[in-house]
């Protein structure tokens, strides 16, 4: 395993950048597993007036990519996403947001991750999405 994730360090790295656009706060970071919160609100919508697809997977893919960060295998550097799908099955105009993200496939090479995404009021899933992480090592 690698060192601990410094988590306040990472919070910093996307704080005014796009994930920064859901306030999102860390309630778990481990091997294996995070937990974010973030806030949706009208800025989040799209034309049609409903949430915005991409509100839905920017907290699961933050969530997926720090928990892969604090799961890298010895050697690893960092890594990229290679593969990402999400699946919507219900909205929410505005309120807290839940992304709860496990580690499916930790291997040497690739990382696989499952996140679903709730609504943090109801518990009412509003997305489910999966990745690949493709894990980089150092060139020679």
């Amino acid at each position: 395993m690698t060192e601990p994730v410094d988590i306040d360090a990472l919070i910093a790295q996307v704080d005014g950048g796009y994930p920064a656009a859901l306030s999102p706060d860390v309630e778990v970071l481990e091997h294996g597993r995070a937990v974010f919160h973030g806030t949706v609100d009208e800025r989040h919508h799209a034309a049609n007036g409903f949430l915005h697809a991409a509100a839905l997977v920017t907290l699961a893919d933050t969530a997926a990519g720090f928990g892969a960060l604090a799961s890298l295998p010895d050697g690893a550097t960092g890594f990229t996403t290679v593969e990402l799908k999400s699946n919507h099955l219900s909205t929410i105009e505005r309120g807290r947001i839940t992304a709860t993200a496990t580690l499916t496939h930790g291997g040497r090479t690739t990382q696989v991750w499952d996140a679903e995404v709730v609504a943090a009021e109801t518990g009412r899933t509003l997305a489910v999405f999966r990745c690949t992480q493709l894990v980089l090592y150092p060139r020679d």
